[in-house]
Order: C-alpha cells, then sequence, then structure tokens
C-alpha cells in the first residue's frame, strides 16, 4: 500500500492588494444640509408691531398661521402653520418662547449663528417694551434670513 504523504505545512495565501478604506460620511452636525424649501415672505417690523397693537393681537394670529406655515414649508421641520395658530390661540405664552426658537433653528439647520432662541420670549414679560423688543427680534432675524435667501425686502 502506498501511504499518502503526510501534509505539509499550509501554503501562505497569495498577497492581496489592501482593501480601499471606505468613505466617511459627515456627520449632520458637521456639515449641514441647506434646505430649499419656499422661501417666506420678509415683513415690516413696524407693521408687524403697530398692526399687532392696532387689531388688539387680531393681526398676531394671522401672523402666527403664516409664519409658522412659511418655517414649515421651507425647512420641512417644526410645527407649521396650524399648530402655531392653535397654540397661539390656546396657550399664547408658550409660542413666546417657541416661535423665536423655531426661527432660531431655522439658522441652526443652516450652520448659522441663532440670532433667536427660546430665551427670546422671556422680553415679553416686560409690558410694552418687551413687545416692541420681540417683534424686532424675531422678525428681524426672520426678515434677514428670508433675504439671505434671495426674498425680495
Amino acid at each position: 500500500m502506498s501511504e499518502a504523504a503526510p501534509p505539509g505545512p499550509p501554503e501562505p495565501p497569495a498577497e492581496e492588494a489592501p482593501a480601499a478604506p471606505e468613505p466617511v460620511a459627515p456627520s449632520p452636525a458637521a456639515a449641514p444640509a441647506p434646505t430649499s424649501g419656499q422661501v417666506g415672505q420678509p415683513r415690516g417690523v413696524w407693521f408687524v408691531a403697530l398692526i399687532g397693537l392696532i387689531t388688539f393681537g387680531i393681526y398676531l394670529i394671522y401672523w402666527a398661521y403664516k409664519t409658522g406655515d412659511e418655517l414649515k414649508r421651507y425647512s420641512g421641520e417644526g410645527l407649521g402653520g396650524v399648530l402655531w395658530l392653535v397654540i397661539w390661540i390656546v396657550v399664547g405664552i408658550v409660542m413666546w418662547f417657541v416661535a423665536p426658537s423655531e426661527v432660531g433653528n431655522l439658522y441652526g439647520r443652516e450652520g448659522q449663528h441663532k440670532p433667536v432662541s427660546g430665551k427670546t420670549g422671556f422680553w415679553l414679560f416686560l409690558p410694552l417694551v418687551g413687545y416692541f423688543v420681540w417683534i424686532i427680534k424675531v422678525q428681524g432675524a426672520l426678515n434677514r434670513f428670508w433675504e439671505s435667501k434671495g426674498a425680495a425686502a
């Protein structure tokens, strides 16, 4: 009988080319993706403030709906016009903080400094003066953002 030769040492594997490293996708925080939704309409800061007072806040109900709707249409995020309207009517004080927060987030999603935040709502605790400061800050920030995206002033 012939015996088979004992198995020898295993042959070394053929050299393979090193695999190319897989590309790493940037994290959302590192590279914010600009959105390209419908740009909102800038409104005169003093117009919003004065008409809001003259109409005893009725214009501001319309403003809340339109602003919330524009933010949602542009970014695809946020509460949207209907929820802004309902919250404004039912628990208006909440919107003192939510509105500037959403406007600030609009800037944040574009990788820009947030000119307003939820803290801006505290201005409304100062009678009358705070109202004007809040409108100037929030509507002013909105106007600058929309104009930076090509909206007509």
